[in-house]
């Protein structure tokens, strides 16, 4: 059974920094495409930053310069490192994989298996 669990959300000021963390179960996280993902209040979910089945990364350009991924194969785990964050980046944050294939990893519409999310919360 494929499983995700976020954690490492929480509340920062505004020029601070945050490490997000996806434990994933039931598969290993360099087969397949696996990102992140958020949604703010009132928006719809968009993606992060994610690493494709062939290994190629992608950040959303709100992201680039400022955010990093990254996994651990042995420890089955997906980081998202998150630098200079803005009140801007208040969202709910998701971990989720393309278990089928086929789907670019930064189209949310594409993957399969859902984490519950963690929140993070930039203060101005």
């Amino acid at each position: 059974e494929v499983q995700l669990v976020e954690s490492g959300g929480g509340l920062v000021q505004a020029g601070g920094s945050l490490r997000l963390s996806c434990a994933a179960s039931g598969f290993t996280v360099d087969d397949d495409g696996i990102g992140w993902f958020r949604q703010a209040p009132g928006k719809e979910r968009e993606g992060v930053s994610c690493i494709s089945s062939d290994g190629y990364t992608y950040y959303a350009d709100s992201v680039k310069g400022r955010f990093s991924i990254s996994r651990d194969n042995a420890k089955n785990t997906l980081y998202l490192q998150m630098n200079t964050l803005k009140p801007e980046d208040t969202a709910v944050y998701y971990c989720a994989t393309d278990q089928d294939g086929g789907s670019w990893c930064l189209d949310y519409r594409g993957m399969d298996y859902w984490g519950k999310g963690t929140l993070v919360t930039v203060s101005s």
